[in-house]
């Protein structure tokens, strides 16, 4: 597979392929990077349909580690944008990838932009249930988190204030891309209902893989993935 390691403004990027007028955007999740098994298998799968893909690095991620820059919704919402422009200036067609994480910071980034189609992994679709979630299991109050600004748990994330006002303030109220899920029957960080409620809202396909978690990566899992792949892509 062609790769090729390219800098938008200050990102660093993978570009995937051979040269075509069709691109997909891929976003990664929580704790993965540019290259991560699931991105790589869309690269395979895009480049037999004759589509490129873009990756890059969140804050926090990648090659973006040592990063000053936090990986919250109000620094990656306009880098996802600031990419998304520059492969709006080369590309005639755009899709979307995007897991965990990245597919929540896409939601926030990309309901306006003209992009034909979205694929959806273990979609992260009501952030605020999720951190208010996180709150009841470590035992954190709204008031103590307003305290004292940011918490660790000990599941290694970190519970900011400032992250979850934001959150609150910015609800998903509109997606209009054609999206498709591929969502774990036992996924741990997104409630079921939470994604069934997304896909009727937004008339989006969903697909439950059995006995799979939020984190695709068992040859199982990526065969999963694959297939899901082959068989949405020109639906």
């Amino acid at each position: 597979m062609k790769q090729q390691s390219i800098q938008i403004e200050h990102i660093p990027a993978l570009l995937w392929g051979e040269a075509s007028e069709r691109i997909v955007l891929a976003v990664h999740g929580s704790g993965s990077h540019k290259a991560d098994v699931p991105v790589s298998t869309l690269a395979e799968i895009a480049a037999v349909h004759g589509w490129q893909v873009l990756s890059f690095d969140l804050p926090e991620h990648g090659d973006r580690r040592a990063d000053s820059a936090q990986c919250i919704p109000q620094v990656c919402v306009p880098e996802i944008q600031a990419v998304f422009r520059a492969l709006a200036g080369r590309w005639e067609h755009i899709r979307l990838f995007a897991n965990s994480l990245g597919a929540y910071f896409s939601l926030l980034a990309l309901a306006e932009q003209p992009v034909e189609r979205a694929w959806f992994l273990s979609p992260v679709v009501d952030m605020r249930r999720l951190i208010e979630n996180m709150m009841r299991w470590f035992g954190v109050s709204e008031e103590r988190l307003h305290a004292e600004g940011q918490i660790e748990t000990p599941i290694g994330q970190t519970l900011r204030w400032d992250y979850y006002r934001h959150v609150c303030g910015h609800p998903i109220d509109r997606w209009d891309i054609p999206t498709d899920i591929l969502y774990g029957e036992r996924d741990e960080m997104c409630e079921r209902d939470t994604v069934e409620s997304f896909a009727g809202r937004f008339s989006a396909g969903l697909t439950i893989v059995p006995g799979s978690e939020h984190y695709f990566h068992t040859p199982e899992q990526i065969a999963a993935l694959r297939g899901w792949l082959e068989r949405t892509w020109d639906t």
